[in-house]
């Protein structure tokens, strides 16, 4: 009963598949747009008005996509961790389901990631990729993602999955500091971090501003693709029950 009374309401409410779906469904307008607008004003101010790099020239403009793409990938693998480690605790469904929305928009984005890095690469590096620290553990989260997603598809009992890849998802979370600090670990090829909480950031405003609103723009892109899986995965598992009957039949 004390787990009960320190435990807040909202934790309970995510446990109910018919809360989440209906709350999922008022809060989508509000981050697609968000994210539309974003983006747009992001993606513009990047283009046409941020300045060029006196070193790399206009090829550093590819950083407001690489950038927030790799941001993205690690907090979304971070979710993802979190959602199976509360579904193992708990035995919430609603966690194990945004655990499986989750995979397949992390290993998109940290494609994303990898790909522009590589097209910023070429000219900065002359390669388009170098075994460099961060760049490989880059690779490793992707193929963490890949086995989270292969692992799903080959485990055809719901629950077995769902546990079989939060234990998986959360042995890989080792791989995120490596990310995070491997430009101040070793002797590497890939600049160090364009944001950080405890120092003002080396660019200036005219440059990091818009990053920092492609960064937003990103994670309410993000919150828009899980809300929808997660919404189709509800309905999928939860097709058998009364409220989502009523729901198709209108």
């Amino acid at each position: 009963m004390a787990e009960k009374k320190w435990m807040p309401r909202w934790f309970y409410q995510l446990a109910s598949p018919r809360w989440c779906y209906e709350i999922t469904g008022k809060l989508l307008p509000i981050f697609a747009i968000a994210a539309v607008a974003t983006l747009l004003v992001g993606t513009v101010w990047a283009l046409a008005f941020a300045p060029a790099d006196y070193q790399q020239g206009n090829s550093f403009r590819i950083i407001y996509i690489h950038v927030p793409a790799s941001i993205l990938a690690q907090s979304c693998y971070m979710m993802m961790a979190v959602a199976g480690a509360i579904g193992l605790i708990w035995k919430m469904k609603v966690a194990d389901m945004v655990a499986k929305a989750c995979a397949p928009i992390g290993a998109t984005i940290a494609i994303l990631s990898l790909a522009t890095g590589a097209i910023w690469g070429k000219p900065t590096w002359g390669s388009w990729w170098v075994w460099d620290a961060r760049l490989t553990s880059m690779l490793i989260l992707l193929f963490l993602y890949l086995g989270i997603i292969a692992l799903n598809s080959a485990i055809e009992n719901a629950q077995t999955a769902a546990q079989s890849t939060a234990v998986l998802a959360l042995v890989g979370l080792v791989n995120i500091p490596i990310i995070k600090y491997s430009v101040d670990w070793w002797n590497t090829l890939h600049q160090p971090a364009t944001f950080t909480l405890t120092e003002r950031p080396a660019m200036p405003s005219e440059m990091w501003v818009p990053l920092l609103v492609m960064v937003i723009g990103f994670y309410c892109f993000f919150a828009v693709a899980m809300m929808l899986r997660l919404r189709n995965e509800i309905i999928q598992r939860e097709r058998r029950s009364s409220w989502v009957r009523d729901l198709i039949t209108g």
